[in-house]
């Protein structure tokens, strides 16, 4: 009896262990299975890839803006129209979502933009607006805060000497600017018949100062003579005696390189005077349709160089240009295409990377050999890019490619007509 006891309470004591091991692991299953969602979200990585964007959609250089955010939302729309981009940690496609701030083209708005951008919102990288001082504000805060920075509209060469390591422009540079004006007249006019007689009108500032220190440097070597050089600061409303000064030296190639409103306040002021060089560059003040829109055909006939046109046949361009008559009832503008290509990298340079992780993210940029809708992008190890430098000549109103001759769309017109006898753009 006393064994059959024995056995019973033993019996007892092992379906109460039992028991108590059945509890617990429920308790443990219904414990993991109220995290699994949180844990599934972090193993398939956030919602949305985040890159910060400040761009001037007010002020001097709006019209440049616009364009710059036209090329990113439609390259965001595109990309994310594909699934989004491949992120291997994640195994799986991630849509890009694109932070947009207005900097009111102030160098000081930038760099608080940046900022907001780096501590409210963990962007991966950061794309830069229009205008080099823009972009060189930006460059020093994305070094510090090691986030990868990529800007065009920004011929600035300088700061990217500065040994920042974040910093890429697949965009063309003053030395590739000044070297490519009179590579350009040389290729096209015949010697007997070139602007040789050049007059500069540089805003001051650091890129005023730089392209046309490069200007007057290479002209020498092109067989050029700088017989005047001017200068003035932006926001000027009066070029009345600097451009008296230009003519009275028998200046035949103004070089100059104004923002928007300082570049339609000369223009008109030269039809005022009557004054009209042999070929006349005006470099970023023509690059929006505002040029046009406010010169009307006293905007004509001057040379710009934007870093791109939309009859460059390079991979997209087609579609891109398709997709911008959509949504404007014209091909797309000029800055449109390099804005685009910013986002054709970065994509490219995180589905490389394998990761969100920006170090790894912008090493992946610095390797970039990418056929994008400005051409093949590869970068230098100061972050300036390899790219196609093209020349566009206002043309009836409308931008037309000049150079390089191989993608021309119109001859250059040469020498440019008086203002008194232009007709009016149709």
């Amino acid at each position: 009896m006393r064994s059959n006891k024995l056995s019973f309470n033993i019996s007892r004591l092992g379906s109460r262990t039992m028991k108590r091991r059945f509890f617990l692991i429920l308790l443990v299953l219904v414990f993991v299975s109220t995290l699994s969602p949180l844990a599934m979200a972090q193993d398939n990585g956030p919602e949305t890839i985040v890159v910060g964007a400040t761009v001037p959609l007010t002020g001097r250089y709006a019209g440049g803006g616009a364009q710059v955010e036209r090329g990113y939302m439609l390259a965001v729309e595109d990309i994310n129209a594909a699934g989004g981009v491949f992120v291997e940690e994640y195994n799986r496609q991630i849509p890009l979502e694109i932070v947009l701030l207005d900097d009111e083209s102030d160098p000081v708005k930038t760099v608080s933009n940046l900022e907001d951008l780096y501590n409210n919102n963990d962007v991966v990288a950061y794309l830069g607006g229009f205008g080099s001082d823009l972009h060189a504000a930006a460059a020093a805060v994305a070094e510090v805060n090691a986030v990868p920075y990529l800007g065009v509209a920004f011929a600035l060469w300088d700061v990217h000497q500065q040994g920042y390591e974040y910093l890429f422009s697949p965009f063309p540079k003053s030395p590739d600017l000044s070297v490519t004006t009179f590579e350009f007249l040389n290729a096209t006019l015949p010697e007997g018949e070139r602007p040789t007689r050049v007059g500069i009108l540089q805003e001051q500032t650091d890129w005023g100062i730089e392209l046309g220190d490069f200007w007057e440097e290479d002209a020498a070597e092109y067989g050029y003579e700088v017989v005047a050089r001017e200068t003035y600061a932006p926001g000027t409303q009066d070029f009345t005696d600097l451009i008296l000064q230009l003519q009275n030296a028998d200046v035949q190639l103004l070089l100059s390189l104004p923002n928007p409103p300082d570049g339609i306040t000369l223009l008109t002021q030269m039809a005022e005077l009557d004054w009209t060089p042999a070929a006349t560059v005006v470099i970023r003040a023509a690059d929006p349709p505002t040029w046009s829109q406010s010169l009307g055909a006293n905007g004509d006939n001057v040379l710009f160089m934007p870093g791109w046109h939309n009859a460059m046949a390079f991979s997209g361009v087609e579609e891109l240009n398709a997709r911008h008559i959509q949504m404007m009832e014209r091909p797309s503008d000029p800055i449109v295409g390099p804005s685009y290509a910013l986002i054709q990298i970065l994509a490219a340079a995180i589905e490389e990377a394998g990761t969100l992780d920006r170090e790894a993210v912008r090493d992946a940029i610095a390797a970039t050999d990418l056929d994008t809708v400005i051409g093949n992008v590869t970068f230098n190890e100061d972050g300036t890019g390899n790219v196609v430098t093209a020349i566009l000549q206002v043309q009836n109103g409308r931008p037309e490619l000049v150079w390089p001759a191989e993608y021309a769309t119109a001859d250059f017109i040469y020498p440019a007509p008086p203002f008194d006898e232009r007709e009016p753009a149709t």
